[in-house]
């Protein structure tokens, strides 16, 4: 069986419709912290176990007959790494034989916020005895496009990025990453570093947002204190403004920027693009 922690997020609940593709229902085990909020998974057809990541006893039960799990990571920074740790150690101890973790890109060399609980995570896995698959994602497309409407009608997209690039790939592309290692032999060990095919700047956006919308849309770079004073304009909380902001500051120096072609081999296809993505985003 395969198990996908966090099955009623986002990610999650994608990695279920891609293994769908793959294997029967039945042997797919999608752990979610509120079974009452999980109808949508339970009409799939795939077993529903209780799984919260501070209750470690529900680990252990959730993880019963598991062979393959995909950990996708805790959300609330300063928790994630003990969360995290309480996952491996109930997959190291109910029999789990191959652990997938949703990382971040570079996660050994990154500065970004997000970077040093990533990567002592991918050190706590090499320590388990467990095999592994680190699946380093990089930044996701609906991280900048998840604003588009309100940016439209705005006349502006803001940011601290200058011209720097984002490799950026969709969710849905992460998703199909982690259900090809999941279902395929022979990526126990390895390391992939997933990006999309084709970068882009806050300005590139800002084009293609204003050709597909018909109207101008300016891209314009902020200081950093500005752009999240800005963002704790709109009611985001300090939490996710802090990440954001940090990840276009480092995103100016090429963090989120990179060449590699592990994701398109691993999900047999190119990935999302920018005006896919615009698209989408203004369809919402």
């Amino acid at each position: 069986m395969i198990a996908i922690t966090g099955a009623g997020g986002q990610l999650g609940r994608l990695v279920v419709k891609h293994l769908l593709e793959k294997v029967p229902a039945h042997e797919i085990v999608a752990t979610v912290r509120d079974l009452e909020k999980a109808d949508d998974l339970r009409r799939l057809g795939v077993q529903l176990r209780l799984a919260d990541y501070d209750r470690p006893d529900t680990l252990r039960a959730a993880f019963a007959g598991v062979e393959k799990l995909l950990l996708v990571s805790a959300v609330v920074p300063g928790q994630r790494l003990r969360q995290h740790q309480a996952v491996i150690d109930a997959a190291r101890d109910t029999g789990v034989r191959l652990v997938a973790y949703t990382s971040l890109l570079r996660a050994d060399s990154a500065t970004l916020m997000l970077a040093d609980e990533h990567r002592r995570t991918e050190q706590y896995l090499e320590r388990s005895g467990l095999d592994f698959v680190l699946l380093r994602n990089g930044w996701y497309l609906e991280n900048s496009t998840a604003g588009l409407a309100g940016a439209v009608s705005q006349g502006a997209l803001i940011g601290s990025s200058g011209q720097g690039r984002l490799a950026s790939a969709s969710r849905d592309d992460y998703a199909a990453a982690a259900a090809a290692v999941l279902t395929e032999a022979g990526h126990g060990g390895k390391t992939y570093e997933l990006v999309g095919d084709h970068a882009f700047s806050m300005s590139d956006l800002a084009a293609e947002l204003s050709r597909q919308a018909g109207r101008s849309v300016a891209y314009l770079d902020l200081p950093p204190a500005e752009f999240k004073a800005a963002l704790l304009g709109i009611g985001l909380p300090e939490m996710i403004v802090d990440v954001v902001v940090d990840a276009s500051v480092k995103s100016a120096a090429g963090e989120l920027d990179g060449s590699s072609q592990d994701l398109t081999r691993l999900i047999g296809r190119p990935t999302t693009t920018l005006a896919e993505a615009v698209r989408q985003a203004l369809r919402r």
